[in-house]
């Protein structure tokens, strides 16, 4: 028999997001002034949108790049230095 509340399921999975989120983002500023490479995924907005090799599509960070500043094609390969970062995403400039 379940002995939970909806209630309390919801707080713990809750405080499990924050814990994980805290995590991620230790990760990342640690990532901030290495350089990766990127495989770049698309253009979305006023950024290429790409990925390390160490991360999946639509599950790990992914990496912002200022199309103002640098030209990328989707699928090519470049050299980026992490500038910044958030929990779930990193930002940096081709180099």
């Amino acid at each position: 028999e379940d002995k939970l509340s909806q209630e309390e399921k919801q707080s713990r999975a809750n405080h499990l997001m924050e814990v994980q989120e805290q995590i991620s983002y230790d990760l990342n500023q640690e990532k901030i002034g290495k350089t990766f490479k990127v495989l770049i995924d698309k253009k979305e907005g006023g950024h290429f949108v790409g990925r390390t090799e160490f991360d999946s599509v639509e599950v790990d960070n992914e990496v912002l790049i200022d199309a103002s500043k640098f030209y990328c094609r989707v699928g090519d390969f470049v050299q980026v230095k992490i500038s910044e970062a958030t929990e779930f995403d990193l930002y940096g400039e081709v180099v």
